[in-house]
């Protein structure tokens, strides 16, 4: 099989769990560090699959490798190679396919719950659940783009994971680690954002963590596992 390739924007938002998931079924990626200066490639055609993690930059950004990353997300979809977004990941894919990449109402940090907004879509992709904790930490958010069913909603941010064909976007994070969330909440200061019903402190996002991330993993684990049904073999 192809490798998929794996886009990292930011040097503390890597691939995370969804690396170890890949691992774990014997499949083989590679990882682009944007973030290192690495362009993206020009067309899909060397890989299976296509996935894009977060960062702290918007999708609106004038940066040098923004046109390259939407042009390889529109030849991706051209071609069925199936697309992952993971937050900004979530939000280059809608700008790719039409859609927009606006303010959230307000922002989103630490854990909170997801519910499913289609229940044939989301019985495709969760299974029987209609509802988990995620984690979240985000300020600007995606519009459905044409073609594409909405997946997930939260009470603070409308649009959280939408689907198109064997595209999974997503605005919420569900590959972190217990060592990700203690880097990212050391920059929680920065964010400027007191706290509040959409915003918890450092101390509220890692009280539990362990379990937190335990059971979101369940469901990290049927989301990618239907998106890997859709690679594409050589």
């Amino acid at each position: 099989m192809k490798p998929i390739a794996i886009f990292r924007h930011s040097p503390g938002e890597g691939p995370g769990y969804f690396a170890t998931f890949l691992d774990r079924h014997s499949l083989p990626w590679t990882l682009f560090k944007i973030d290192d200066g690495v362009s993206p490639p020009p067309t899909s055609d060397g890989f299976s699959g296509l996935c894009f993690m977060g960062g702290p930059m918007s999708a609106n950004d004038a940066l040098p490798w923004l046109p390259k990353t939407l042009a390889l997300i529109r030849d991706a979809d051209v071609k069925g190679v199936p697309l992952l977004g993971h937050c900004l990941g979530g939000q280059l894919i809608a700008k790719a396919l039409g859609g927009k990449v606006t303010g959230n109402p307000v922002k989103e940090i630490g854990w909170g719950e997801v519910d499913s907004a289609d229940a044939t879509v989301a019985a495709e992709w969760l299974g029987d659940a209609t509802r988990f904790t995620a984690f979240h930490w985000h300020g600007e958010t995606f519009s459905i783009p044409p073609g594409a069913t909405q997946l997930l909603k939260s009470r603070h941010c409308a649009n959280q994971a939408f689907v198109r064909g064997p595209h999974l976007a997503m605005q919420c994070h569900v590959e972190m680690t217990d060592s990700m969330i203690r880097s990212w909440c050391q920059q929680w200061s920065a964010e400027r954002a007191p706290a509040s019903a959409s915003v918890q402190t450092p101390e509220q996002m890692q009280e539990g963590m362990e379990a937190r991330i335990a059971a979101m993993r369940l469901m990290a684990d049927r989301l990618y596992s239907r998106w890997i049904r859709s690679l594409l073999s050589p």
